[in-house]
């Protein structure tokens, strides 16, 4: 007989592939398993909780980011230097998906809860310069 046990997504994270498995286990933020999905919750009340002081990107692949509820501005780093950012303001059952290798960071407007499902293999953080 097959037991079924609740993931709890805001303190873990589901780990998809690489190949047909799924799996629960510890949240991989700058690194992941090669070849493998990340599905995890997140609940942030400032602009510290989502590193919003950094941008973040990711090589290996696409990524959701998906707002449970709440409002968050949302940026893109500008592909050249005479470029203005892009920006997108999400609110609860919208979401944003930003294309594998694209600098992006985001800030809150207050409590939100967040998903999010990426390949972090690989992922980079650098400073918001001012």
């Amino acid at each position: 007989m097959t037991t079924l046990t609740p993931i709890d997504l805001f303190t873990a994270a589901v780990h998809v592939g690489p190949g047909p498995g799924v799996t629960a286990g510890e949240r991989e933020m700058t690194e992941g398993r090669p070849g493998s999905w990340q599905l995890a919750a997140f609940h942030a009340a400032s602009d510290a909780d989502v590193h919003a002081d950094q941008w973040e990107m990711h090589p290996e692949a696409d990524e959701l980011v998906c707002v449970l509820s709440g409002r968050v501005r949302f940026f893109l780093r500008p592909d050249t230097a005479d470029t203005p950012e892009r920006t997108a303001t999400l609110t609860g059952g919208t979401a944003v998906v930003v294309p594998r290798g694209r600098w992006h960071r985001m800030e809150v407007d207050g409590p939100v809860r967040l998903l999010s499902l990426s390949m972090r293999e690989g992922t980079r953080l650098e400073p918001v310069l001012p």
